[in-house]
């Protein structure tokens, strides 16, 4: 018998792979699945100081949709989110077309270069631009000392303007190599078809790199948007009270206010409208890109 099912094993390639594949599918299931599931279970129920009430109920929910204050902050984590998303993108797109077009030697040592400053920790870039938009940062002294500014520009710091900027900094790099990656792939016959054609720079750009490099663009915009939704240090540090975000009010659940279903009740709320969120979005741009195609 042992004989048979060693033998059926050593035929089927997919046994095989699931057998390579199970550790890892062990820890999933137990590092990331058991804890979801624990989350969603006890987002139905309710707390009283220190002991659970484990009748299941929607109350929790409902608070969070209803909630102005509750909305507000989704609103604002998604705006923020959002626009820290196209910035990156932004930023990033020119960085990794310049290495990927311009560069013909030594890319690995650009790329390298790149993304040295995202070596250092988290913490550190985050108070090093704390410093830098604070009030005689870095930035206020730099427009004070050329006679731009009279007074110091109190909008860097503790608003949402720093929160942007600090997580576009902090995820640059998760942008440009997805955008790198694309650009590279690009067959480059096509760039001298379109100007035997008669285009441009400016058109062979709009009209063959940057519909071929969509799928980049879409990879680097999901990247950064997912997890900046639910970031909280940044805007702990360098949000103050009008960069708050969704993550601040579900971390306080959790912490001070010592209401751990209400705040599992939030974040599941959230993560299904990022999850709506996305995939709306990678519909809508598929519909772009076969248009365009």
């Amino acid at each position: 018998m042992r004989s048979r099912l060693r033998a059926a094993f050593l035929r089927s390639e997919a046994l095989r792979g699931y057998a390579l594949l199970s550790p890892t599918l062990i820890v999933m299931l137990f590092a990331m699945c058991a804890p979801f599931v624990i989350l969603v279970v006890m987002s139905f129920w309710t707390q009283h100081a220190f002991e659970f009430d484990t009748t299941l109920t929607l109350n929790n929910y409902r608070e969070a949709i209803e909630e102005p204050v509750y909305r507000a902050l989704m609103i604002r984590s998604l705006w923020i989110s959002g626009t820290c998303a196209a910035v990156t993108v932004l930023v990033s797109y020119p960085m990794a077309y310049y290495v990927a077009f311009h560069v013909h030697r030594h890319k690995l040592v650009w790329i390298i270069l790149m993304t040295l400053p995202f070596w250092t920790s988290y913490l550190l870039r985050v108070f090093s631009w704390k410093v830098i938009l604070g009030y005689n940062g870095a930035i206020n002294s730099g427009l004070k000392s050329l006679g731009l500014i009279e007074q110091s520009l109190e909008f860097l710091l503790y608003s949402p303007t720093a929160v942007v900027i600090t997580l576009a900094h902090a995820w640059a790099a998760f942008a440009i190599l997805p955008i790198y990656v694309s650009l590279e792939k690009i067959d480059r016959s096509l760039l001298e078809a379109a100007a035997d054609l008669g285009d441009g720079p400016v058109a062979r750009f709009f009209r063959v790199t940057l519909p071929l490099s969509l799928p980049g663009v879409i990879a680097a915009s999901l990247l950064i948007f997912i997890p900046t939704v639910g970031d909280y240090i940044t805007p702990a540090l360098v949000g103050g009270p009008d960069g708050i975000m969704i993550a601040n009010l579900i971390q306080a659940h959790f912490g001070k206010v010592n209401d751990w279903p209400m705040g599992a009740a939030i974040a599941i709320c959230m993560m299904i409208i990022v999850g709506l969120i996305s995939v709306i979005y990678i519909w809508m741009t598929r519909k772009v890109t076969e248009r365009i195609a």
